[in-house]
């Protein structure tokens, strides 16, 4: 008969054993998910084809405005570079896109009293109609914001030209912030300023940096407040400056501007789809994607190239390491972001008429700088989820798992209950350039944009592996 110490002494084994079984699933299963992130990262950083595809995006078709014949060879290219990384099947996703051209360089300048020409930077704003070939002169009203212009009214407004003079806010530590609250002037600017008989709008440019770059940047009709359209453009930081301390010696200088800009009828496109059919779980969808249109004035690099490569990489690292999805894994090459969103809500019309049922849906559209975190969403659930796997990326200096995240592209599918992601490289250096002729390559660094294709990858196996 065994004596009541062995009894105790069996009852606590039991309890160990117990203990063992019920957590033995969880701690393999995070041992074994942080095996296949390292070899994630190690695929990343050593095969990867990211970086090469950028180039030949970047290098060998550039630009990519909506409606352009380069956004035309870019649907070309991403179809075969999707079935070049393992895809099983890549298809197109039909949308008509604006067709915006911006035509000759812009002209900006205003004379002085001593007779000098000071000549600014400047560049037309997408969607804005041009000045014709004879441009249009006035005289300069400064504002720095919708309520002065309010106050100045039509009195002051009419006839002449609406200078926004809206800085960048240096406080915010998030740049996308700072963007956000002076990116309405670009927006509205033109229609505000037309609503009190302005004849054309200018913006400082939508950055933080002073220099003579000029951003462009789409803005919009909004004829509820005005049905007169005015030529908009931005100039550059430096000649922001330029202007407004010439205006503070003199009261009544008038700026020349001509823009050869006109939108000539859509034009029909498409949104470029690489997909690993899920084994387990193949008629739902995990996607990640980025836009594969850009602006016309440089390559597009950071806006959005890079995440349009770091979204095709997920297919060949998941070949190349043999990891068989659940769900049926995407890429997605959004076309038209830039100036009308086109791709994006073609995207989620697809997947509602198909009935489809995404899992979870990742944007990258922020550069391809060092990856700090995502942005979650709390629907679904998967912001605890996410939140979970935190202890898992920190070894990769992956700290930022936040509430709330997606992106433009993804919108559409979020107002559709799809719970959405928006990576978060570090952005600090991302406005010096957004939006420009400087947005070339030669700005990307090879490891960073790998490093945030690896985070994206490893986040996309996580989601895959526990739904």
């Amino acid at each position: 008969m065994a004596t009541k110490k062995t009894q105790y002494l069996n009852l606590n084994l039991l309890f160990v054993l117990i203990g063992t079984l019920f957590y033995a699933k969880p701690i393999n299963s995070q041992n074994q998910d942080s095996v296949t992130i390292r070899k994630l990262y190690d695929y990343y950083l050593t095969q990867s084809k990211t970086y090469s595809n950028l180039e030949a995006l970047c290098l060998k078709i550039g630009g990519r405005i909506s409606g352009s014949q380069q956004a035309a060879n870019a649907v070309v290219w991403a179809k075969r570079a999707m079935y070049a990384a393992g895809a099983d099947t890549v298809f197109l996703q039909p949308c008509m896109v604006p067709h915006w051209v911006r035509g000759a360089k812009e002209e900006c300048y205003f004379v002085t009293k001593s007779n000098q020409m000071m000549s600014l930077n400047c560049i037309a704003l997408g969607s804005s109609v041009g000045t014709g070939e004879k441009g249009v002169k006035a005289k300069v009203i400064e504002v720095n914001n919708f309520e002065e212009l309010e106050k100045l009214g039509e009195k002051t407004i009419k006839g002449n030209i609406v200078f926004y003079n809206v800085f960048f806010d240096q406080s915010k530590i998030r740049t996308g912030n700072a963007y956000g609250e002076a990116v309405k002037y670009r927006g509205k600017g033109a229609s505000m300023a037309a609503k009190f008989g302005a004849i054309a709008s200018v913006v400082r440019s939508m950055t933080s940096v002073a220099d003579d770059e000029a951003h462009t940047g789409n803005m919009g009709y909004d004829t509820s407040i005005s049905k007169t359209k005015i030529p908009a453009i931005a100039i550059s930081y430096k000649g922001a400056d330029l202007l407004h301390n010439a205006l503070l010696s003199e009261k009544n200088i008038e700026l020349f501007i001509q823009t050869n800009c006109q939108t000539l009828p859509d034009v029909l496109s498409y949104n470029v789809v690489g997909q690993i059919t899920g084994k387990q779980k193949p008629n739902e969808y995990i996607i990640t994607g980025g836009h594969l249109d850009s602006w016309d004035n440089g390559q597009g690099a950071h806006d959005d190239g890079s995440g349009v490569v770091q979204s095709i990489e997920i297919l060949a690292a998941f070949k190349a390491l043999g990891i068989q999805p659940k769900h049926s894994i995407r890429a997605v090459a959004f076309m038209n972001e830039e100036n009308g969103l086109a791709g994006g809500m073609a995207y989620a019309q697809w997947a509602k008429d198909h009935k489809e049922k995404h899992i979870a849906a990742l944007e990258t559209d922020a550069g391809g700088y060092t990856p700090r975190g995502f942005g979650v969403d709390t629907a679904m659930g998967l912001y605890k989820q996410v939140l979970q796997w935190k202890p898992l990326f920190q070894a990769y200096f992956i700290d930022r798992i936040e509430q709330g995240g997606g992106g433009a592209d993804i919108s559409a599918l979020e107002k559709q209950g799809v719970p959405c992601i928006g990576f978060e490289p570090d952005t600090q250096r991302y406005f010096d350039i957004h939006h420009t002729a400087a947005d070339t390559f030669d700005k990307i660094n090879k490891r960073e944009l790998n490093l945030g294709a690896a985070a994206i990858g490893a986040l996309l196996y996580l989601i895959d592996s526990h739904n």
